[in-house]
């Protein structure tokens, strides 16, 4: 049998990560502060993409700490 992929988050809501919604960008983030793989995550591979650029720009700007 072969496994159902339930469907992205962003994708059922219709938009996309941005840099200023860190609690949205935390789904994203262990607890040690590195970017999650999308399989673990459950994001397609768009939004995965976009959400890795809007992380790295929130820690350019200090929202989000760069341990």
């Amino acid at each position: 049998m072969k496994k159902v992929n339930k469907p992205c988050v962003f994708c059922v809501k219709k938009e996309d990560p941005d840099y200023k919604k860190v609690d949205t960008l935390q789904i994203s983030l262990s607890n040690k502060g590195r970017i999650v793989s999308r399989f673990a995550t459950g994001l397609c591979l768009k939004h995965q993409r976009r959400m890795a650029v809007a992380i790295k720009r929130a820690r350019h700007i200090a929202l989000i700490a760069f341990v």
